[in-house]
């Protein structure tokens, strides 16, 4: 019932390294901003290719051990990602990126904006996600490393909202209410 081929699991581990260095480096060149953004197309996109290379990984071998040895390759190898990434500040920005300053004093940064292929419109929802009528009140707006946009407003200096939050931090409540 089960067998037991240590070349199989070695074919299965190369193949999941493989994809994942795929999958990495190529989130990587089509732009952070995808990340915290995921539209409908973007989803379907996700699962299409958790589905495309899953055989790419395995191979043949579609049993359970199969599975389980390309996923704890998969966690294992973004455990390292992890590791090294905190302890070398050169590959976390290889990796990564840097961070983006796309709004400082009101002003937007058109050559940012263009280079991470965030439209005006999509930047001025964001910046009313966050509780700001318009760019011009943005003290500075941020394209983080992992996609998401950090904004403070001039009137708010110091406050965010982020677009996941439901109601103000409790030591902001007292202060707006």
């Amino acid at each position: 019932m089960f067998s037991f081929s240590i070349s199989s699991y070695l074919e299965i581990i190369f193949r999941s390294g493989a994809v994942y260095l795929f999958i990495l480096f190529a989130i990587r060149f089509f732009g952070k901003k995808e990340l915290s953004q995921l539209s409908t197309s973007d989803l379907v996109l996700i699962l299409l290719i958790s589905n495309a290379v899953q055989n790419a990984m395995v191979g043949p071998d579609s049993t359970l051990g199969g599975g389980i040895a390309a996923a704890l390759t998969l966690f294992i190898i973004n455990y390292i990602f992890k590791l090294v990434m905190y302890k070398n500040k050169k590959a976390t920005e290889l990796i990564e990126g840097e961070s983006e300053i796309l709004i400082y004093k009101g002003k937007i940064h058109f050559e940012t904006i263009a280079k991470q292929k965030i439209t005006v419109d999509e930047l001025e929802a964001v910046v009313r996600e966050h509780g700001v009528l318009n760019s011009g009140e943005v003290e500075l707006a941020v394209l983080e490393r992992d996609g998401n946009i950090s904004v403070v407003s001039k009137e708010l200096k110091g406050q965010t909202f982020h677009k996941r939050s439901k109601k103000l931090h409790p030591k902001f409540q007292k202060a707006n209410g």
